[in-house]
């Protein structure tokens, strides 16, 4: 059969591949097109458009580059049309996703949604989307069918693929540096970075190592440092974020995937958060009443495992402080408990095949 896979940043690229993995497994003869990253074209697809062109965060940068975005989507539009695929696979990235779902619908194209936008917080209304333009909603957080079930839509929960994820990037070794994990979009780096240096500067006793994303210059990480109060003992390795998870003995992340991916190496974290000021305001407005946290690790656990720094809070002090607790004590004893409880509650491995097996089956 033919697929056509749409992922618009370097999480989807991730999990797409392990998606287009299992396809190829399971459907050897498989024609595979995709918006994605260079990982899903590692892994066997024929990658069209890299989503470091589609990467807009926040209300603010999604009108400033409107003209783009529907640029991107009538040459998705066009792209599709042409490759005429038999199944049509969105991966996450929901504003952009959605739209492509509600063109294809109407035009026979079968729909599946792999890993759910994240709607039970951010316009809830959006199911009935969800409900009227996708043909199968395959599921990776143990909440989200139940969440759908309440709105008449039928979801399959196949487990997170990060559990796969890391499991092969091997065990743990002894925690010794602290990770800084800053976010993959240049707009969140910029933001986050010199805030958490500065909270670094203020434990200088300590080692650490700032997670370069894939795709993203290292001079934009060297400007930030030059120009930031730093810690003495500081290094940047790019693109093997998951072998510096796996020396660390803490870790200061900006809210993201990047959050459950280091609970899943079992690292105590401390969750940061800075948006345009005007970003952060529409978002309390449209979450606060819904979602208590922010971070994957609080929200699939129902309670404050990590601390999250939001706003105002995401200062060097409070870093620091919270940081300090997060390194030893009574505190991480705590943290590290809680995160083998949720790896046990986020299910088996095996993700990817599992979706693999419900898109080919039908």
């Amino acid at each position: 059969m033919r697929y056509y896979l749409i992922a618009g940043e370097a999480s989807g690229d991730l999990h797409g591949a392990k998606l287009v993995e299992a396809l190829l497994e399971r459907d050897p003869a498989a024609e595979i097109r995709a918006w994605g990253g260079d990982l899903m074209r590692a892994a066997g697809a024929d990658v069209v458009k890299h989503y470091r062109e589609l990467a807009f965060m926040g209300f603010v940068e999604v009108v400033m580059n409107l003209r783009t975005i529907l640029g991107n989507l009538k040459q998705c539009q066009q792209d599709i049309e042409d490759f005429a695929p038999d199944r049509l696979v969105l991966v996450d990235y929901p504003g952009f996703n959605l739209r492509i779902a509600k063109w294809a619908k109407p035009r026979g194209i079968d729909v599946t949604y792999y890993i759910s936008p994240q709607i039970w917080a951010w316009h809830t209304s959006r199911v009935y989307q969800v409900k009227a333009n996708v043909d199968r909603m395959l599921v990776i957080l143990p909440f989200e069918r139940d969440f759908y079930a309440k709105y008449g839509v039928e979801a399959t929960f196949v487990g997170h693929p990060l559990l796969d994820v890391v499991q092969e990037a091997g065990p743990t070794k002894e925690g010794t540096h602290v990770a800084i994990l800053p976010g993959s979009r240049r707009q969140e780096i910029s933001r986050s970075l010199p805030v958490m240096l500065a909270a670094a500067a203020r434990l200088p006793e300590h080692e650490y190592v700032i997670a370069g994303a894939p795709g993203q210059d290292p001079v934009v990480y060297e400007e930030l440092i030059a120009a930031s109060t730093r810690p003495p003992r500081l290094k940047v390795v790019s693109g093997a974020t998951y072998e510096v998870l796996r020396g660390a003995r803490a870790a200061m992340v900006t809210s993201g995937t990047a959050t459950l991916e280091t609970a899943l190496f079992g690292v105590p974290q401390v969750v940061c958060y800075r948006g345009n000021p005007l970003n952060y305001w529409l978002a309390r407005r449209l979450v606060a009443k819904r979602i208590k946290y922010i971070s994957l690790v609080n929200l699939v656990m129902d309670a404050p495992v990590v601390p999250e720094l939001i706003q105002d809070d995401f200062n060097e002090e409070t870093l620091a402080g919270a940081l300090k607790n997060t390194i030893a004590g009574p505190e991480r004893d705590r943290q590290l408990k809680d995160l083998a409880t949720l790896r046990r509650k986020l299910g088996a491995g095996g993700a990817a095949r599992r979706a693999a097996a419900e898109i080919v089956s039908d």
